[in-house]
């Protein structure tokens, strides 16, 4: 079968950055909704066409990945205002902040501990590839059909890189 929009396909891949180290690789298949909200709009164009066993390689600049770094998206809290066993690292989401933290922050974010202090807490809420160009590496091992739940909900479960709330020590991208 080959890729069309409205199918789901299993792939493995190598991320990198422009210097050529890895980011992250994904060993085991996972599926994606190819057209719908999984993959980022040039990896769906890039696999157009192809069938398993392909590998498409690209490189993506930030436009077309995770976008350039905001600082405007980075914030500054009370330490105070957090749990104890805080650890950077971590991921929150903006509806979980709690009470008194800036009401500035989107509360539609996912946010990642990226420093702490004795009196402060560093919430950065960019994708941790914002600003990096990247390179794919990628492997399709599947493709099928994708089931109406699957369409209709524009998704198979899993987004590409899409950063999730994770345990401390987890640091993997998908």
């Amino acid at each position: 079968m080959e890729i069309i929009d409205q199918c789901v396909v299993a792939l493995t891949w190598t991320l990198k950055d422009t210097l050529g180290e890895t980011l992250d690789v994904l060993d085991e298949p996972v599926e994606f909704l190819v057209g719908g909200q999984d993959l980022l709009a040039r990896v769906e164009q890039a696999l157009q066409g192809h069938t398993v066993g392909s590998r498409v390689q690209l490189h993506l600049e930030p436009e077309d990945a995770f976008g350039d770094y905001d600082e405007e998206k980075v914030f500054l809290e009370s330490r105070a205002l957090f749990p104890t066993d805080l650890e950077e690292g971590m991921t929150i989401e903006g509806h979980a902040l709690p009470a008194g933290t800036n009401p500035d922050a989107p509360r539609d974010m996912i946010y990642t501990v990226t420093e702490l202090y004795p009196e402060h807490v560093v919430l950065d809420g960019n994708h941790p590839l914002a600003g990096i160009a990247i390179r794919l590496d990628i492997q399709l091992a599947a493709v099928r059909e994708a089931t109406e739940e699957e369409i209709g909900s524009g998704t198979c479960g899993t987004g590409f890189f899409r950063v999730q709330p994770q345990a401390p020590g987890n640091n993997l991208l998908h």
